[in-house]
């Protein structure tokens, strides 16, 4: 019988269940594909002597980061101040937040959670972003923890240089109530090269200023096997990896054997011979392409093709599959969607299973926490 939506609250109500009787749609966690994520990417960071930070906005769940931690990760990555409030909460002590924090609501925020924790840290690339830290913690016993953000080729946040690097990190250094940290980049994949030689200049350039660097971070899964090739940097961050998705499949990263999360999805619609209609739509797989042409790939019917996604409604394509050999309606279909990372944030709770059946359900904790 399949399971009443009165009961999809309480955890426990769903633990034992098989998976094939859950409403739907909703992403499920196969635990020993996680576990073996977990396992794969900690003993490769710990066999070329890198530190390794997981960035949980993948998860978003305080159990997996656990998981990790408990595997040999060293801290965690948060991206909001909002979002490493939760890690604080659930006893995380030492948390780097790589986003820019401008505005008085949130630097009086940050405060609290440096005095909470005993290890925060924090991005800058501007002298407005450290100006206003400065502004915040200048009078503060604790000081704050300021890493230079830098832009190594994937155009995004950062200096532009590495005497830019140098420059801001002195401001830092200067600065009352803050600390330099170090240098941190998330650079553009299979970008190992660059990211070395904007590093080596950096680090060349802070040590004839007599400036200490702690930290060099380098961060990113799709390259993440490569993580040797940057000696420079001294840990890597990286969160995709946890439960992987099509994109990581794509760049070499993993398989999609190696995907740990599936959204389950009933067909609810077959209104032609080569259409079907499931009931996941934009609200339940995330509308990213991410170069792809399709919204997910349908592990059980291949060669279907999942062209458009409305707010509640998926219009899959069956063209390509055999008469015989397509879903009908109530059927259930599982999907290993483009960027897992947005489908964390679409959903309350994440049931987790092993061999088909649910060992537990956990709040997706840091869900909605957007600054």
């Amino acid at each position: 019988m399949e399971q009443k939506l009165s009961e999809l609250a309480p955890q426990a109500s769903l633990v034992g269940k098989p998976v094939s009787q859950l409403s739907t749609p909703l992403p499920v966690i196969d635990e020993t594909r996680l576990e073996a994520n977990i396992d794969r990417v900690q003993s490769y960071m710990d066999k070329i002597g890198k530190a390794f930070r997981p960035h949980i906005k993948t998860h978003k769940i305080p159990a997996v980061a656990q998981a990790q931690v408990k595997a040999g990760a060293k801290g965690i990555n948060c991206q909001k101040v909002t979002e490493a409030q939760v890690f604080a909460d659930a006893g995380f002590e030492d948390i780097l937040i790589t986003f820019n924090i401008l505005g008085l609501d949130k630097l009086e925020e940050l405060a609290a959670l440096n005095e909470q924790i005993a290890d925060l840290k924090v991005v800058a690339d501007s002298a407005t972003t450290v100006n206003g830290l400065a502004a915040a913690f200048g009078q503060r016993e604790k000081s704050l923890k300021v890493l230079v953000e830098c832009d190594t080729g994937a155009g995004r946040c950062g200096v532009q240089s590495a005497a830019d690097a140098i420059s801001l990190a002195e401001v830092i250094a200067n600065s009352e109530g803050l600390a330099f940290a170090g240098l941190l980049t998330y650079p553009k994949a299979f970008g190992e090269v660059e990211t070395e030689a904007f590093f080596t200049e950096a680090l060349s350039g802070l040590q004839a200023k007599g400036i200490a660097c702690p930290i060099v971070s380098n961060g990113g899964t799709p390259s993440l096997f490569d993580a040797e090739k940057v000696p420079s940097a001294t840990e890597h961050r990286a969160g995709t990896y946890v439960y992987n998705d099509r994109a990581m499949a794509r760049s070499g990263h993993c398989t999609l054997d190696d995907c740990a999360m599936t959204i389950l999805a009933t067909v609810v619609s077959r209104p032609t011979e080569t259409r079907a209609v499931i009931d996941a739509g934009s609200k339940a797989l995330t509308s990213d392409l991410l170069g792809f042409q399709d919204y997910g790939h349908v592990v059980d019917y291949p060669e279907a093709v999942i062209t458009i996604l409305s707010e509640e409604h998926g219009v899959v394509d069956l063209s390509g599959s055999a008469p015989d050999a397509r879903p009908q309606i109530g059927d259930r279909i599982r999907i290993i969607p483009n960027h897992t990372c947005v489908v964390s944030n679409l959903f309350d709770q994440m049931v987790f299973q092993r061999n088909g059946i649910v060992t537990r359900v956990e709040p997706v904790a840091a869900r909605g926490r957007v600054w």
